[in-house]
């Protein structure tokens, strides 16, 4: 829809696509990383998903990472490039001559599941 235009552009940042949730070193869940309702991210957990985005934002497209390690390394936090000091889009990324399906694909999460997944989430709050 936007693939055309010069001053716009919208561009899907799948780093939280093949997230696994964060084990402390007894191979728990890492609590530390989840607010105390155990559903919403904490402030450290939204300071890595603010790092992956940020880093997926500056990642070609084609190339972005779609999992987040939840590390709480700072120094995974990427930056701008002097040849390159911009966000990554379609247009600038060179992706646009490859063999990218612009068309409209099926979502791989079946439309129910959305609806259990939030029924779910509202008994699990009112309880």
């Amino acid at each position: 829809r936007y693939e055309e235009r010069e001053d716009f552009a919208v561009v899907m940042q799948p780093f939280f696509r093949n997230t696994l949730l964060p084990l402390d070193s007894n191979g728990k869940p890492d609590l530390s990383f989840f607010a105390a309702d155990c559903f919403h991210f904490s402030v450290r957990g939204y300071a890595e998903m603010a790092m992956a985005l940020w880093n997926n934002m500056l990642e070609p497209v084609g190339e972005k990472q779609t999992y987040n390690n939840f590390t709480h390394d700072r120094s995974k936090l990427k930056c701008p490039k002097p040849e390159k000091p911009f966000l990554s889009t379609l247009r600038n990324s060179e992706f646009r001559n490859s063999d990218l399906n612009l068309e409209k694909t099926e979502s791989s999460v079946p439309y129910w599941a959305v609806i259990v997944a939030a029924v779910a989430g509202v008994l699990a709050g009112s309880l």
